[in-house]
């Protein structure tokens, strides 16, 4: 198979030329191969204030792609401090609960059923930007024990498991910026660096930005950072390594074979998520990536080990739709032409008959519990699919519900069916005690937290003493359930299932 080198770089002019706005912030793509780069294209501004146009040697916040190289350096010069075996209590005692039990490589492979640190915050009443330190968050861990799933059972995203991980090599004196910098950069003469926190002085660092409806805004995130997600870097800087990782040489000698070795759940089957590391299919085709999501910043990259091909991108605005974008170019690399976005399903709200799960059907995305992914046809089931390994879905209809898997694991549906008495039965004041969390029910209206600083959100009725909640946290929109259980109540995100307040 020959790679159609122009194809994949018209392509991927036409995206970055749709983030060319006057005063837009903007982002860059390159397409390459293991051992050169054979097309770059930049659009938009790194810098609003001063209006410095973006280029791939703009420096940005990579977010979660942070993973797969926090991930290479556990499973390569970590493997001397812990084992993918060990126990994350037998490095943190103080995880006495069910969460010390999870073993390393279930914290990294998303099968640990750890509720994700800022979900669980944000279902408290912490707003995005609330500022959090790196010994209160793992007190707060330490704390709450519980988990969305027993581990193993199902694939659901979460940040927790590496900053778990992070935090076990911290009580042994090795920083992961320690580690980066001796085993990936100054092999390379790359120039990442992993700060703590948001505010950290990050060199050449360009601001990242998000669309309030009407003007550009600036990002910001208060939650400390982890090695899920807190890289800074270039996109030349990053192709280069993942050059290193195509050509299985230098720092990269090894990884990719580490990194996408199958991991398998309870029953056998194996994920799609290998060790901070995605696979996806393109026909017959598999490919390795990892996207990343910070307020303001997005990034993705897709490589196609046995023809040594890759993609990367990355953005300073938060509307950049990156790992369909990266799966148009590898794509046209690849003369292969993607699925086609769509489903047969019923667009609608619909409940799990005896649980809190909530799905809805909107155009061409599902949305479950709060996330949403886009479906694609699968003419050879008939099922409507996501092609996301981290989210992975297959759903149909049986009759006026519908059935499938979600995460790997059996989920069925019925339409909503609302009624007043769900309202009715909530209403009043609710305390989460042990965090000094409160929660008031008026009407259709939901207020958490403090003064002028509370989250507001509206409400509607799922049945069944369970309600929708909608509010807005900083760029995003937060819609979370509420679900009588006797005298007290769970909130429900995707990614943090265990969050209760009591009367």
């Amino acid at each position: 198979m020959s790679a159609n080198w122009q194809r994949a770089a018209d392509v991927a002019q036409q995206i970055t030329d749709s983030w060319q706005q006057p005063g837009a912030p903007g982002g860059a793509m390159i397409v390459f191969d293991a051992q050169q780069i054979h097309s770059t294209h930049c659009a938009g501004l790194a810098d609003l204030a001063q209006q410095t146009p973006f280029s791939a040697d703009s420096v940005v916040r990579f977010a979660s792609i942070t993973k797969h190289l926090f991930a290479a350096l556990v499973t390569g010069p970590g493997r001397r401090y812990l084992q993918l075996d060990d126990t994350l209590a037998q490095h943190l005692p103080q995880l006495t609960g069910a969460n010390g039990q999870i073993t390393v490589g279930q914290a990294l492979d998303m099968s640990s059923g750890l509720p994700d640190l800022r979900e669980s915050l944000s279902l408290l009443g912490l707003s995005v930007y609330n500022a959090t330190s790196a010994e209160d968050l793992l007190d707060f861990m330490a704390r709450e024990d519980e988990l969305n799933y027993p581990p193993g059972s199902e694939i659901s995203y979460t940040n927790t498991g590496y900053r778990l991980v992070e935090e076990a090599l911290k009580a042994k004196g090795v920083g992961f910026n320690d580690l980066l910098q001796q085993y990936i950069c100054d092999p390379l003469d790359i120039n990442l660096i992993a700060p703590d926190s948001w505010f950290d002085i990050v060199p050449g660092l360009v601001p990242g930005y998000w669309q309030n409806g009407e003007n550009w805004q600036l990002s910001s995130a208060g939650l400390h950072l982890s090695a899920s997600g807190s890289v800074t870097g270039s996109l030349n800087h990053l192709t280069r390594w993942l050059q290193s990782l195509l050509a299985d040489s230098g720092p990269g000698a090894g990884v990719l074979q580490r990194l996408s070795a199958p991991r398998n759940l309870n029953d056998g089957r194996t994920s799609g998520y290998g060790l901070g590391l995605a696979s996806s299919m393109l026909g017959s085709q598999t490919l390795f990536g990892h996207g990343g999501s910070h307020a303001g910043y997005k990034s993705y990259f897709l490589l196609h080990p046995e023809l040594k091909l890759g993609v990367a991108l990355v953005a300073n605005r938060e509307d950049v739709t990156t790992s369909e974008s990266a799966l148009r170019v590898m794509a046209a690399l690849l003369n292969r032409e993607l699925p086609q976005k769509g489903h047969d399903l019923t667009p609608g709200l619909y409940v799990a008959e005896h649980d809190a799960d909530w799905l809805e059907i909107k155009g061409v995305t599902a949305t479950w519990l709060g996330a949403g992914e886009t479906l694609w046809r699968d003419d050879s089931h008939g099922d409507a699919v996501s092609l996301s390994s981290t989210f992975p879905m297959q759903l149909r209809h049986a009759g006026a519900a519908i059935v499938g898997e979600i995460g790997h694991a059996v989920r069925r549906f019925v339409p909503v069916q609302p009624d007043q008495a769900s309202l009715d039965h909530l209403q009043g004041r609710w305390f989460a005690a042990e965090w000094r969390s409160e929660l008031e029910i008026e009407g259709e209206r939901l207020v958490m937290g403090i003064g002028p600083a509370a989250i507001r959100a509206t409400l509607q009725s799922l049945g069944g003493d369970r309600l929708l909640a909608t509010a807005q946290d900083g760029p995003w929109e937060k819609r979370f359930v509420i679900a009588r259980e006797g005298e007290s109540l769970r909130l429900l995100l995707n990614r943090s299932r265990v969050v209760r307040f009591t009367r």
